[in-house]
């Protein structure tokens, strides 16, 4: 009888694991609400990165034709594929047509300007970047138009 008294608790008991494994979902969860904000920012940091590449592209066909490629309109021109490793795909849905092509040659037939541009998720949602035969800029509450890429 005196054995029962004198043994030596061994483990944890069930009050002590559920404890524990509250504290660790409660601060599981305060770590994934904040990483909301940090993953838009990556997402708008590969947007950023797919104008950077897409007007890189631009200047390659344009030194080899003296002219900037046309935008097809929803789908990419089949001519981007040849200066770049991959099609960017929008980081979000990855669809392979995130990007809206501003350009006019079929207007004024310019064949010396683009714009393309991309709508990024914060600060705001009618936040743009957009690449363009002049550089890469940033704009808000209208999306760019090629007169705006002419700065």
């Amino acid at each position: 009888m005196l054995q029962i008294f004198t043994k030596k608790r061994r483990g944890f008991t069930l009050i002590e694991l559920l404890v524990v494994i509250a504290i660790i979902g409660i601060l599981s969860s305060i770590v994934l609400v904040s990483m909301g904000g940090v993953r838009k920012s990556a997402r708008d940091t590969v947007r950023k990165s797919d104008m950077s590449q897409i007007g890189k592209a631009q200047e390659m066909f344009y030194g080899a034709n003296e002219k900037f490629f046309e935008s097809t309109g929803a789908t990419w021109p089949t001519v981007i594929t040849g200066y770049m490793l991959k099609v960017p795909t929008d980081p979000t849905t990855g669809t392979a047509t995130p990007y809206v092509w501003r350009d006019n040659f079929t207007a004024a037939g310019d064949e010396q300007k683009f714009c393309v541009y991309a709508t990024l998720e914060a600060p705001a949602a009618t936040t743009y970047y957009a690449t363009s035969h002049q550089g890469n800029f940033e704009c808000t509450d209208a999306a760019p138009t090629l007169l705006d890429c002419c700065f």
